[in-house]
């Protein structure tokens, strides 16, 4: 079933999917919950170990959409006016001129973010919430659409943060990339042989229509059955004895809305449980917290969703 909503809309997501596969190879998973995730207008966090295309895909995809693409390297010096922006001195008529920030644009990589202090992480918590800034007592509204794409290295590498809580809470869904099966790694050897498919990649979509599409996604409709089973999984998470941390009603309305952007991309104007159970393990497990007894055991948060979905009863 479709309607004027989601008429065509589908068929340019999957525009936008087939262009950012000539760039990376063998990913279609991960690039379609890319595509979810923009229609939802959330952010992504990708944790991944380097070389694996994070970078490579967040440039592909503000190329997709003929969006402004800034790029910060985070690394432990960086300071929280290095992202946002600050104001500086003339001398000639002794004012002070606001110069923006990176983040000041449609599609943000912040690159290896778990290499900056807590401090400077921070930066990004109201940009990420509420797409807008508040810089030296002003509030400055962040262009649209506005997406963080964020990269991490695993934790356990030399040099990084854990993120705080309350960013984690932020991103819309996590991902992660992996290494590529060895056919399709050596289709890489030979994509890049002369030049690179970025240089290649043009627009399919502009950003006044990703603002269109992401307020047609918003009016998809959740019934009320299905919304009580996200409220259900989500309440699971906080009581699970291996889980010291359970997703906060923030996380509630992130799969809310996951759920309305997939069916939305699927040409649907209604939600379905499948589309709560497909994007669950995507939105959940990072804003989780194991305890250490369960840490310790190998379990992972992923699996641990997966066990609450199929104890769930699944409306009908």
């Amino acid at each position: 079933m479709t309607n004027d909503r989601t008429e065509g809309w589908d068929g340019r997501l999957a525009d936008l999917r087939k262009n950012l596969e000539t760039v990376i190879y063998g990913k279609s998973q991960s690039i379609e919950v890319l595509t979810i995730a923009l229609a939802a207008g959330g952010s992504v966090l990708i944790e991944d170990v380097p070389g694996v295309g994070k970078t490579t895909l967040a440039k592909a995809l503000a190329k997709s959409i003929d969006a402004e693409f800034k790029r910060i390297q985070f690394t432990p010096d960086l300071l929280p006016a290095d992202i946002l922006g600050s104001s500086i001195y003339s001398p000639v008529n002794g004012s002070f001129t606001f110069r923006a920030g990176p983040i000041f644009s449609n599609v943000l990589l912040a690159d290896e973010i778990n290499r900056a202090s807590p401090r400077t992480q921070s930066a990004l918590l109201e940009a990420m919430n509420e797409q807008q800034a508040t810089i030296e007592g002003e509030r400055r509204p962040l262009p649209a659409p506005f997406m963080v794409l964020a990269t991490q290295n695993p934790v356990e590498s030399h040099g990084t943060y854990p993120l705080p809580e309350a960013q984690l809470d932020r991103f819309l869904v996590q991902l992660d990339l992996g290494y590529p099966r060895p056919d399709v790694e050596q289709a890489i050897l030979h994509g890049q042989a002369r030049v690179h498919p970025l240089e290649n990649i043009s627009a399919v979509i502009s950003k006044t229509e990703v603002v269109a599409m992401q307020r047609a996604a918003r009016r998809t409709h959740l019934d009320e059955s299905v919304s009580a089973y996200i409220v259900e999984i989500v309440r699971r998470t906080r009581e699970d004895p291996r889980l010291k941390l359970g997703a906060s009603p923030r996380g509630s309305l992130m799969l809310f809305r996951a759920a309305q952007a997939a069916a939305f991309s699927g040409g649907r104007d209604y939600v379905l449980p499948d589309d709560v159970q497909r994007l669950a393990p995507r939105v959940l497990p990072h804003r989780l917290m194991l305890t250490p007894k369960a840490g310790y055991s190998g379990v992972t948060k992923t699996q641990i969703v997966r066990e609450i979905l199929s104890a769930v009863k699944v409306p009908t």
